[in-house]
């Protein structure tokens, strides 16, 4: 078979850098090759007296010592590649030292503040090269920064003095060179830093929180001071001073060496002037000066409207002025939760515009802050305008507490408290109520945040309802516990319409009632009191007989039960009237003569032995006609007919027959009653109208 050789790459792209007074290092390509390859490189230098031959197996070489070059020189470099297959050589290369020289990272010697603004940099390279004329590039940057600057400069003095810089600022500092004929630059050097000298101090911000007046007049007035916006740190403070004198009065006086940001004064209530200067060891600032107004002064108003809104990643206020004279603005922002507004409170001034940012990292979640914004006229300070934000509203800890008032028919009242501020964790833009019937459809109104109450309609009587309350907030709801009812089964305005009714109809019966029964009542007893008086009469009715006028009946009072009472004694009546009739029927029999007892229905009942005294009295009879009473008789005849003994003549055997009917009957109701004696001479026809 055919056997066909296969021989090593080319080198190519040969590439050489001279590290001074240390090695050359030539690269080449390619890097890698497929089989087993050696390199031999060859070098000539000293303009071609000298060679050096190497040998390696990498794509890349170093010659060392003996095989040392330094410039001025000139070069060669020739590299030959060989497998089994064969040699393959590159090209002849030619190098001018001077142009592929690289140095060590220079050395920075010292960083020295010269003034606020400028360092003077020493530094020396690590080899000798005082024949080369040296390219240089100088890096800063702050210390809290990472952004880099840099500057480019030829140095022969190995010396460098880097200016524009900022007072009492700690800056790091590196740097770089190389030989002005050279193409490779140096690594950059170690880093090193340095601060400016500071300046004297500039002016500060200054604030006041003023606290309430007591009964002599005398209140606290908290101080607050702090560089301004934005201005950096140019110094060093060692204190603060703090003056202060009544507004109409040259009685000074100064609080010197303070050393925190803040200072609690006790003023009396009219108006100060007060200043604090900072100082350090160049000096001291310009004077911040703050009016503390008197404690009844009306102060300007000039914020007609703010709002504040949320504009990732910032809280935004903004606000209108009616006076275009004040440009400068303090602004303080205070949790709602923070019980001491001295010790909680952050503030900024703003100048130049009307509205202010902050992020809302810097701002608590689910907080709610009282922001104000105070205009300031040169020293005056003017009435504040306050809105309330949240930097992230989020879910409520719980819902509102629902209760049901005024349940009705068809209505009902739903009533929800408001829910405490620590615990929204946000604004509550509405109120859902949720209600439904048991197995019905749910239903839902929303009403606004200010409204905590809500009347339901057209609802069904009798029905079970379940209700809730959602609050709602810009980060979702909270929904409040479940609560049950059941509307009524019937109205106050028809208990009342039934009442009415059922009453009505009780008062006419009771005027019926009194007017028809007296009637016929009276014209009973006297029917019954004729009869009397037609079987029997006395020497007086013999002589008032012609007097029609006092015989007849006179009304007497009635009394309350005397309907109920009326009724029963007529059956009793009836009743006795059939024992009297048997009783007769008896005596015709025994042919003997008896005392018979005839109970009336008009008479009150009263136990046998009691006093007829208590007995109401239905009418009035004349006074010679004790045999025509209707409704009563007195304690004596009661008496008188109890204790009459038998006649002699009368047969004993009725006596069994009045054992018979003991207990009287008529004593077991309590219904008054009434007994007639009827003599056994009055004619039959007189005891059987009876």
């Amino acid at each position: 078979c055919d056997f066909t050789p296969v021989l090593p790459a080319k080198p190519e792209n040969i590439s050489c850098v001279l590290y001074f007074g240390r090695s050359l290092t030539c690269t080449w390509s390619p890097e890698e090759e497929t089989g087993d390859t050696n390199y031999t490189v060859r070098m000539t230098y000293s303009f071609g007296k000298s060679s050096c031959t190497n040998h390696t197996t990498k794509a890349s070489h170093s010659f060392l010592r003996p095989c040392i070059v330094l410039p001025p020189d000139i070069c060669t470099v020739e590299v030959e590649a060989q497998n089994g297959d064969g040699k393959v050589k590159s090209d002849i290369t030619s190098w001018n030292l001077d142009h592929i020289l690289k140095t060590e990272p220079p050395i920075i010697l010292s960083v020295n503040p010269i003034s606020n603004q400028m360092f003077q940099i020493w530094w020396k390279p690590l080899e000798r090269l005082r024949l080369y004329h040296l390219r240089c590039t100088l890096r800063f940057r702050t210390v809290n920064s990472t952004h880099w600057t840099e500057v480019d400069f030829e140095d022969h003095d190995l010396v460098y003095n880097l200016t524009g810089l900022r007072a009492f600022t700690e800056y790091v500092i590196a740097l770089r060179f190389r030989t002005s004929e050279s193409r490779f630059w140096s690594n950059w050097s170690k880093e090193k830093t340095g601060m400016t000298m500071e300046e004297v101090p500039h002016i500060l911000d200054l604030w006041r929180v003023l606290g309430p007046a007591d009964v002599n007049g005398v209140r606290k007035v908290l101080l607050l001071w702090k560089k301004a916006k934005g201005a950096p740190v140019l110094e060093r403070t060692l204190g603060y001073n703090i003056q202060y004198f009544p507004e109409n009065s040259t009685n000074l006086t100064e609080i010197n060496n303070v050393t925190k940001q803040r200072y609690e004064l006790l003023l009396t209530g009219q108006a100060h002037c007060v200043s604090v200067t900072s100082f350090n060891s160049l000096g001291k600032s310009q004077e911040a000066i703050l009016r503390i107004p008197a404690v009844h002064e009306e102060t300007i108003q000039c914020i007609e409207s703010m709002q504040a809104y949320l504009a990732e990643p910032l809280l935004v206020l903004e606000w209108e002025s009616s006076i275009p004279e004040v440009d400068t603005w303090m602004v303080e922002w205070l949790p709602e939760t923070t019980e001491s507004k001295f010790s909680a409170l952050s503030w900024e001034s703003v100048s130049q515009v009307t509205n202010w940012t902050i992020e809302q990292e810097k701002l608590q979640p689910s907080i709610c802050y009282n922001i104000s914004v105070y205009p300031v006229l040169g020293q005056q300070v003017g009435q504040p305008y306050t809105v309330q934000a949240y930097a992230k509203e989020e879910g409520m800890l719980r819902g509102p507490e629902t209760r049901v008032e005024n349940i009705g028919l068809k209505t009902a009242t739903i009533v929800w408290q408001e829910i405490p501020k620590n615990i929204r964790n946000g604004f509550i833009n509405s109120y859902t109520v949720f209600y439904q019937a048991e197995g019905g459809k749910e239903f839902s109104k929303t009403v606004n945040s200010h409204v905590l109450q809500y009347d339901l309609e057209s609802l069904t009587r009798r029905t079970s309802y379940t209700v809730w309350v959602v609050a709602n907030t810009g980060a979702g709801g909270a929904r409040g516990e479940t609560i049950n009812f059941r509307t009524s089964s019937i109205s106050v305005l028809e208990i009342i319409l039934l009442t009415s009714l059922v009453g009505g109809g009780l008062l006419l019966l009771s005027i019926f009632t009194g007017l028809c029964v007296p009637n016929l009542m009276i014209q009973f007893c006297h029917v019954h009191d004729l009869h009397d008086s037609g079987g029997r009469s006395s020497p007086k009715e013999s002589e008032n007989s012609g007097n029609t006028e006092d015989r007849a009946l006179k009304p007497c009072s009635v009394p309350a039960d005397l309907i109920d009472k009326l009724v029963v004694n007529f059956e009793n009546f009836l009743e006795v009237v059939c024992t009297e009739e048997a009783k007769k029927g008896q005596e015709s029999i025994l042919g003997g003569e008896t005392n018979e007892y005839v109970t009336s229905p008009s008479r009150p009942d009263c136990p046998l032995g009691e006093s007829f005294k208590e007995s109401p009295v239905l009418t009035e009879v004349a006074p010679g006609d004790i045999h025509n009473q209707c409704l009563g008789m007195t304690e004596e005849t009661y008496t008188e007919f109890n204790e009459q003994p038998l006649s002699s003549d009368h047969s004993p055997e009725p006596e069994p027959l009045c054992e018979e009917q003991a207990p009287n009957p008529y004593l077991k109701n309590s219904v008054t009653t009434r007994e007639f004696l009827v003599h056994g001479n009055i004619p039959e026809h007189s005891k059987r109208e009876i």
